[in-house]
């Protein structure tokens, strides 16, 4: 049979949602119609014509609407946004109506006067993860957008969206129309750098900074300037090693959410001068400064590089590199991935310097920032009693900004522990996937983000998915030990132990100061992967009061497997006493094990003498659960016994 070609056109298309609508038509079905009805005969459907939209079809709360024109589309969305929240600010919050709008430039298929393709579901994917009230655009509709609105667009990352190969570029619309203070690292169009670097010369010049870069907001996140690297060498190969040195760190630094890092453009001005770091910092309004040199001797390259505290001009840290000149590429990389791991990376220098100001200041004037901080402290414990007051300071700051999306991926880190600690596991581990799932929701930029919304998704044995978003954080911050970290404890979920292994091996070496907490991730990575020595000098790094079942069943089978047997009795017979019902195949069914994982424990587990057979009606919740031949011939030995 022959098939007419499909009716093909290039159009933005519009998805538009309504926020819990199923709750709201729960509560009162016949008013949520009614205000449904008379917002869009008051304000959607006239906004709509007025930009030359059509509607092609209203699925219950949302609709699709198509433009000839992409600018039409963001301008149509943005007078919709603002109309309504303009409207709703006098109304109760049981009658207001709020709209995610996801707004996309694609190919679609015109089929009997509906739309069909990609373009289509790429919008609708991009309606899902706007804010209330908010709208989000995808990069191709951002490229055709370029000097043609009165809306800044931010940059929100790149998600794989669902039925769609490839990552799509995100961008919120700014609809308050306010530019940002100032330009972060990498995002900046290249466009304006030249520009920006001029206007910050002339501030400079002119002694006029104070108008320039305006004072940060009380609790606002650290920030640092990355002076360019000075080049001692004279010549133009070093000095373009100096350049790329410093715009790789910058690069790496902006990875980090919980930075602001100032862009390049504002920080070149300083090149080749001689600077008062304090000067600098005021007139950049940071609070730390990193400066650095390069120098070439013979075959070899010298690198230094220190942090100073803009407010007391002290150096919290410096060091120095000496390295062969052969391949400065790969020296520039590993410098950069160095130093930027130890100023940032969630338990970095910065980081730390911030607690220990939190600390000073009286209990009534911590903001947001502050009691994330501590509660971040608290995390890195690991106890009980630490989670549980972590949990608390996180939640703290939530409630003074529930738009904190780093705080809500910490909050994941202090419920997964508490479950691992046996502490209502259930609960626990439903409150991670929750507060997982709002943080990559509120900012998909985040790597850390994507990192534990894929550990949520594995927990709740979604392997697939829990893959694509640790792929995701990866990708988008491909030098942060953190994510590395959390990558090496899952790579065996994946089936991938040798992978999860040797991003151990790169990690220690990118973090040498590696935090307490990691060593769970590093165990059993080491341990999946049958390198059972370094698994237990992993878990040596911690106290007995630190481990969970997870740790005390690693312990034990790693002595086993190294044929340490007498220990490994002991060590089992101390994790009985905690957990006096553990049995191999209730550690094989009670977490979403991969095939690796399953075999790793039924391989070892036995060697250390742990009872082979679950209880009658331990298994009873589960449809298939996974079963030792012994246990289900039932003669072998009785439920329950070694």
């Amino acid at each position: 049979m022959i098939v007419p070609p499909l009716n093909r056109k290039l159009l933005a298309i519009l998805a538009a949602d309504m926020v819990g609508y199923s709750s709201a038509m729960e509560a009162d079905e016949a008013g949520t119609i009614a205000r449904l009805r008379a917002i869009r005969a008051e304000l959607t459907d006239p906004v709509i014509a007025r930009h030359q939209g059509r509607i092609v079809k209203l699925i219950g709360d949302g609709a699709l609407v198509a433009f000839d024109s992409v600018v039409d589309a963001v301008i149509c969305a943005a007078e919709i946004q603002q109309a309504a929240a303009k409207r709703n600010a006098g109304l109760l919050a049981a009658e207001r109506i709020v709209f995610r709008l996801g707004i996309n430039l694609g190919d679609v298929a015109l089929v009997d006067g509906d739309v069909y393709g990609d373009g289509v579901n790429v919008a609708a994917r991009l309606e899902q993860l706007a804010e209330p009230g908010g709208v989000m655009v995808s990069g191709t509709a951002y490229d055709h957008l370029q000097g043609k609105l009165d809306w800044p667009l931010d940059f929100a990352g790149e998600q794989q969206v669902k039925n769609i190969s490839r990552p799509v570029r995100m961008y919120r619309l700014r609809l308050d129309g306010k530019r940002a203070r100032r330009p972060l690292a990498g995002m900046m169009p290249r466009w304006t750098r030249t520009a920006a670097a001029a206007i910050v010369v002339l501030a400079l010049a002119s002694g006029g900074t104070w108008w320039f870069f305006q004072p940060a907001p009380l609790g606002a996140k650290p920030s640092v300037a990355v002076l360019p690297f000075n080049n001692f060498g004279g010549d133009e190969a070093t000095g373009r090693l100096a350049d790329g040195l410093t715009e790789d760190i910058i690069t790496d630094l902006a990875q980090f959410p919980e930075l602001d890092v100032v862009a390049r453009n504002s920080t070149q001005a300083y090149k080749g001068k001689s600077v008062d770091v304090r000067q600098v910092a005021s007139a950049l309004d940071v609070g730390y400064v990193l400066e650095g040199s390069i120098q070439r001797q013979g075959g070899r390259l010298r690198i230094t590089a220190q942090l100073i505290d803009a407010k007391t001009g002290n150096h919290l840290w410096s060091e120095r590199w000496d390295r062969p000149a052969e391949d400065v590429f790969a020296v520039q990389t590993e410098i950069a991935e160095q130093v930027t791991n130890r100023l940032g990376n969630g338990v970095g220098l910065i980081q730390g310097a911030g607690r220990a100001a939190a600390k000073r200041k009286r209990p009534d004037n911590l903001t947001v920032y502050d009691y994330y901080l501590l509660g971040t402290e608290r995390i890195e414990k690991i106890t009980a009693a630490d989670e549980e007051e972590a949990i608390r300071l996180l939640n703290l700051a939530v409630k003074l900004d529930p738009e904190f999306a780093r705080a809500w991926v910490e909050l994941y880190h202090a419920h997964n522990i508490l479950a691992g600690f046996g502490i209502n596991p259930e609960s626990e581990i439903k409150a991670a996937a929750d507060v997982a799932e709002r943080a990559v929701r509120l900012d998909p930029s985040d790597a850390e983000a994507h990192a534990v919304f894929g550990m949520s998704l594995k927990d709740k044995g979604d392997n697939a998915r829990a893959k694509v978003e640790l792929d995701t954080a990866l990708r988008l911050a491909p030098g942060s030990a953190e994510i590395l970290t959390f990558y090496s404890g899952f790579a065996s979920g994946f089936d991938e132990p040798e992978r999860g292994a040797q991003l151990v091996d790169q990690v220690i070496r990118l973090d040498p100061n590696y935090p307490m907490w990691a060593t769970a991730f590093y165990s059993t990575a080491y341990f999946m992967a049958g390198r059972y020595e370094d698994a237990l000098k992993m878990l040596e790094r911690k106290t007995p009061d630190n481990y969970g079942k997870w740790e005390w069943v690693m312990r034990s089978s790693s002595l086993a497997a190294l044929g340490r047997t007498d220990e490994a009795n002991a060590s089992v017979r101390e994790t009985l006493k905690h957990y006096s019902d553990l049995t191999v195949e209730g550690m094989v069914n009670e977490f979403s094990l991969s095939k690796t994982e399953r075999g790793r424990f039924i391989e070892t587990m036995p060697l250390a003498g742990f009872p082979l057979c679950a209880k009658p009606g331990a298994l009873a919740k589960l449809a298939k659960p996974v079963r030792l031949p012994e246990c289900e011939a039932g003669e072998a030995q009785p439920l329950g016994q070694p």
